[in-house]
């Protein structure tokens, strides 16, 4: 299987985005994704040639120097602990080298994974409007 990793939405479709959104209570139809990877200030995405489909993204909100949000990293469950999630989070930190602030919130059983890329614990609020 090869991956191909871009950082453009240029010739990407709906229909290259279905399966994502696993387990969530509202999950995205692969319309909603496409406008939030629209207007995404950065997006990176793992890409299988061979079956037409987008494999994993993660996205970030930036001003561009001080801080930046990364809100979703997700792969389909077929292509993990395949090495993805961390290329595109790796992909995605070199993309943001420059700006100072970089959060994400995630559970805590995901801490050790954002930790072996550099990032270290911390408290925060939330208000979600599902």
């Amino acid at each position: 299987m090869a991956i191909r990793y871009t950082d453009s939405v240029e010739g990407i479709d709906a229909g290259m985005l279905g399966g994502f959104f696993e387990a969530w209570k509202r999950p995205h139809t692969p319309e909603e994704h496409l406008a939030i990877l629209k207007h995404s200030t950065r997006v990176v995405l793992a890409f299988d040639d061979a079956t037409g489909r987008v494999a994993g993204f993660v996205n970030a909100l930036s001003d561009g120097m001080q801080s930046a949000f990364v809100p979703l990293l997700e792969v389909l469950p077929e292509y993990r602990d395949l090495g993805i999630g961390t290329e595109l989070m790796r992909r995605m930190l070199t993309r943001l080298t420059g700006v100072s602030a970089i959060d994400l919130t995630c559970d805590p059983s995901l801490q050790p994974f954002y930790a072996k890329l550099g990032m270290v614990p911390s408290v925060g609020m939330i208000l979600r409007r599902y």
